[in-house]
C-alpha cells in the first residue's frame, strides 16, 4: 500500500514539475534525461485527468453516460496522438532532427498533459453549470468552448516545446517548423473528427443512453446547430 501511494505521487509529482519550471522539464527531455519513467508518468496522470472531465460531462446524461466518456475522453487524445505522431517524427528525421522516437513522444505528451491538466482544473466550473442548468445545447457549446481553449494553450506549448527541443539540431530548422505548423492543422482536424465518431460525449439528458451513434453530419455543422438554438433560430 505504501509503495503505490509512493509512486503515485511520483506519477503526479512529475506532472507539478513540468508545471513549475517548464523549461527545465523539457530542456530534461531535449537531453534525454529519464524519459521513460516522464512518459510513464505524463500518460497516467492524463488519462486520469481526462477521465475525471469525462466522466463530468457525461454525467449531464446518466450513470453510464458518465462512465463512457470516462473511458472515451482519454482514448480520444490518445489515439489521435498515436494517429498523428508517427507524420512528425519521420519528416523531422527527414529534415534534419537527431532527436530519438522517445524524446519527440515526450515532448508530444507533455502538450497533452497539459491540456488534460487545463481541463482538470475547468471541472468545478463545469460541474457547476452541471448541476445549474439543464440547456442541452449550451452546456455543449460551453465545454466545446472550454476544450478548444485548453485545446489552443496544448498546442501553444507543443509548439514552443518542439523549437527548445530542436535548438541544437538548426539544419532544417525553419523547414521542420513549417512542417509542424501543418501538423498541428492536421492534428487539430484528426482530433475533432475522432471526436465526431467517438461521440456522444454529453447525451442528452431526454435522450436514452448511446455508446456511439450513427455517422451523420459533421462536428462544425452540429455545433453551428447548437448555436443557433441558443440563440432562438431554428
Amino acid at each position: 500500500m505504501v509503495q503505490r501511494q509512493s509512486q503515485a505521487t511520483r506519477y503526479f509529482g512529475t506532472v507539478i514539475e513540468l508545471l513549475r519550471d517548464r523549461s527545465l522539464f523539457l530542456a530534461e527531455i531535449r537531453q534525454g534525461i529519464k524519459l521513460d519513467s516522464k512518459i510513464t508518468a505524463l500518460l497516467i496522470c492524463s488519462s486520469i485527468f481526462f477521465a475525471t472531465y469525462g466522466g463530468i460531462i457525461g454525467s449531464f446524461n446518466s450513470w453510464e453516460q458518465a462512465l463512457s466518456s470516462g473511458i472515451k475522453l482519454p482514448a480520444l487524445y490518445l489515439i489521435t496522438l498515436i494517429i498523428c505522431f508517427p507524420t512528425l517524427y519521420f519528416f523531422n528525421i527527414l529534415f534534419g532532427s537527431r532527436k530519438s522516437f522517445g524524446q519527440h513522444f515526450a515532448m508530444l505528451l507533455t502538450a497533452v498533459s497539459v491540456i488534460s491538466v487545463l481541463l482538470f482544473s475547468f471541472a468545478p466550473i463545469t460541474l457547476f453549470f452541471l448541476i445549474s442548468t439543464n440547456n442541452y445545447q449550451f452546456y455543449k457549446v460551453l465545454n466545446v468552448a472550454i476544450f478548444s481553449i485548453t485545446g489552443f494553450i496544448g498546442i501553444k506549448f507543443l509548439y514552443e516545446g518542439m523549437r527548445l527541443l530542436s535548438v541544437e539540431d538548426t539544419d532544417g530548422l525553419d523547414t521542420r517548423m513549417n512542417i509542424l505548423r501543418f501538423w498541428l492543422i492536421l492534428y487539430a482536424f484528426v482530433g475533432t473528427q475522432l471526436a465526431w465518431t467517438l461521440r456522444p460525449f454529453f447525451g442528452n439528458p431526454g435522450s436514452k443512453f448511446e455508446l456511439f451513434r450513427e455517422m451523420q453530419g459533421n462536428f462544425y455543422l452540429d455545433i453551428v446547430k447548437a448555436v443557433g438554438e441558443i440563440l432562438g433560430f431554428h
